[in-house]
């Protein structure tokens, strides 16, 4: 495809050193062959053809215009490339993209300098490749990413075991299962296919054999070495993504000129993303490019070394169109304006700012306790957002302070420290940072949680020993608020927070000492301030696809009385979908549920099921995709099958049944 401007070449083929072949899709400016230009690559397992295609659509023609080529390139064994995919962020997907650069680099439309950016996987592996040094690379954008892949993923947080350990190794086995297009591949599509569908793996399996931080973990996390990126860096993410401690860390720690953002947005490239005000991301991005890859000197440097949005007066409603606050900026991290205030857990609910008597109070939350907790990580702008976080706060101490007559400002990530017995050997504190709107209705601000054995690192646990009194420390989730005069500060503590994370095997009391060994420090700012940050001019850049039946989401938690068991459901359908210019439909369907016994931590289990259509004429398959995963005291019970189907005809069935000994978890 041709237009005024720039060339889209639908498919090239990058053969790399051991003869396995990655499929691109990429944007060329007007005359590039004539006059090379810099590369831009997006490197990802989420199929270029129609799992991100809309979005490129929407990102790379801005690019290509400002002069830019734009390469987009599927990973190993999915999408149209060949080769087998093994595991997110593998060695050999990075000594791939190495040689994809490599390859960038020679092309003769290209100049011999490149950029990588990308969100979740494609900002992960942009971070991880410019810790490896590519001559080429000369400067990444990573969005919804992390620098430390144990505690700040999708996998485990302090040593607690995520949901979404479980969830996203099911949306891999729906993504790894799916073919490439025979428009572009040919006859060999099938052969493809069933190599996939036969050597796939379940990423469940290798992730829960790895429940502490170790060299597997290590892999990949910039943090265990900041110093390996010399790149300049600009590192972006969202108040309403599980993402958002990497910008301010990568800020703090990289030796390397680094600009961060945090903005108000879920889990989506911030011109596109929900609650608004969005950012002009594909400006803020050429400006990026134009400064490290053509050397134009913008001042791009003297920019805010963080920008931030404030977020105030946020209603926990289904969903938010738009976010209340305004943007503010601090030139450095850390901030000599930022001071952290100690707030003191006290008797009688009470948040003080003197420490109160030194008493003691215990909880023992109901096992469903969190249930209003929302996604790690948000697509959708609605009840994946955390809700009113009264129901769970009935099921935990909590501590609040009287009527605000002034406002509270923070920005940073608050840090509850506090003395802590149990009665079992295992236990898991959750923590909530609050904001009491004056109807009561309760917004949650940021939240942490910390699986007691992993008090003193994440690498050697160790069980409490029941009884013993033990002073620990919590850091929340990276967070920027404005506590409104009339609200109040909350501060929730509850020994469950389910779904998010997996009980311990045992129902566990925790007592926590009172008085001034108990606080949390806030870190506040003078909030007198206010950034400009540009909105795009194009509101609504993605292109339109036909939709051939409606999408459907929903989610809702059913309390089983009877049994007192508690459900949380989800359902999501895209609808079916014909994408613009080579006609692809595809439709996916997935369905997923959580479960719990009130008084039973071992009775948690999860199931799920991804359908995935794809069709063009008389072309017609189908994957289906099903999970399960339960345990006992001391083990993880973990199953998988994939089904295949060409024209409604089985063609494929493969299955994993897997046990896997609990770890302190």
């Amino acid at each position: 495809m041709t237009t005024a401007s720039f060339k889209v070449i639908e498919n090239e083929w990058i053969t790399l050193t051991d003869g396995r072949k990655l499929a691109a899709r990429i944007w060329l400016p007007k005359n590039a062959k004539k006059k090379p230009v810099p590369a831009i690559l997006e490197y990802l397992p989420y199929r270029k053809r129609d799992g991100t295609a809309q979005r490129d659509e929407s990102t790379y023609p801005a690019f290509a215009e400002a002069g830019y080529a734009g390469v987009r390139v599927d990973i190993s064994g999915t999408g149209e490339s060949d080769g087998d995919y093994d595991d997110e962020y593998s060695p050999r997907e990075l000594a791939d993209a190495c040689e994809v650069i490599e390859w960038i680099a020679k092309q003769s439309w290209c100049d011999g300098n490149l950029g990588m950016m990308g969100i979740s996987w494609g900002g992960f592996n942009s971070l991880q490749v410019a810790a490896l040094r590519p001559t080429a690379l000369k400067a990444i954008i990573s969005i919804g990413s992390s620098v430390d892949r144990y505690n700040d993923d999708i996998h485990y947080k302090n040593g607690c075991l995520l949901y979404s350990n479980f969830a996203w190794s099911s949306v891999m086995l729906c993504f790894a299962s799916r073919p490439p297009d025979p428009e572009l591949v040919g006859k060999s599509w099938k052969e493809t296919w069933l190599h996939r569908l036969n050597t796939q793996p379940f990423p469940l399996e290798t992730w829960l054999s790895h429940q502490r931080k170790d060299d597997y973990w290590k892999h990949g996390s910039i943090s265990e070495d900041y110093s390996a990126i010399e790149t300049p860096t600009l590192i972006i993410s969202g108040w309403g993504d599980g993402y958002i401690n990497a910008p301010p860390a990568a800020v703090a720690n990289l030796n390397t000129i680094t600009k961060a953002i945090n903005g108000p947005w879920i889990h989506k490239y911030p011109h596109i993303a929900w609650p608004k005000p969005r950012m002009d991301f594909l400006g803020e991005a050429i400006t990026w490019w134009d400064r490290w890859l053509k050397n134009i000197d913008n001042q791009v440097e003297d920019l805010p070394a963080y920008r931030a949005f404030i977020s105030e007066n946020v209603r926990p409603l289904p969903r938010r169109e738009v976010e209340p606050g305004r943007w503010v900026a601090e030139a450095e991290l850390p901030s000599a304006d930022i001071r952290f205030r100690q707030f003191y857990l006290a008797p009688n609910r009470q948040l003080l700012d003197i420490p109160g008597a030194a008493r003691e109070k215990s909880v023992c939350s109901p096992q469903d306790c969190g249930s209003s907790c929302g996604e790690i990580f948000t697509l959708k702008p609605e009840s994946e957002m955390p809700g009113d976080q009264r129901h769970d706060d009935s099921g935990s101490l909590v501590f609040e302070t009287s009527k605000l007559h002034k406002s509270i400002e923070i920005l940073g990530r608050p840090k509850l420290r506090f003395t802590v017995t149990i009665d079992q050997p295992a236990g898991n504190i959750a923590v909530r940072l609050n904001d009491i709107h004056p109807d009561r209705t309760v917004t949650r601000v940021s939240w942490g949680v910390l699986n007691l054995a992993h008090r003193n690192g994440n690498e050697n646990p160790q069980p409490m020993v029941p009884g013993k009194a033990e002073k620990v420390e919590i850091e929340l989730n990276e967070c920027g608020y404005l506590f409104l005069p009339g609200h109040k500060v909350r501060v929730s503590i509850s020994t469950s927070y389910w779904p998010m994370i997996m009980p311990p095997p045992v129902v566990t009391t925790a007592t926590i000492k009172l008085g001034p060994d108990a606080s949390i420090a806030m870190p506040i700012r003078p909030g007198d301030d206010s950034f400009n940050v540009p909105e795009p001019e194009n509101p609504d850049p993605l292109p339109d696809y036909k939709i051939h039946s409606p999408a459907e989401n929903k989610r809702w938690i059913e309390h089983d009385l009877k049994k007192g068991e508690t459900h949380y459901h989800v359902i999501d359908d895209t609808g079916e979908v014909e994408i613009t210019g080579h006609g692809l439909r595809t439709r996916h369907l997935h369905q997923e549920c959580w479960s719990i016994n009130n008084d039973d931590p071992l009775s948690y289990r999860a199931t799920s099921l991804y359908i995935s259509w794809m069709s063009r004429g008389d072309w017609t398959i189908r994957t289906e995709s099903e999970s399960s995963f339960s345990c006992d005291t001391d083990n993880f019970y973990i199953n998988a099958t994939v089904t295949a189907f060409e024209s409604d005809q089985q063609i494929n069935q493969r299955s994993w049944e897997k046990t896997i000994k609990r770890d302190l978890i």
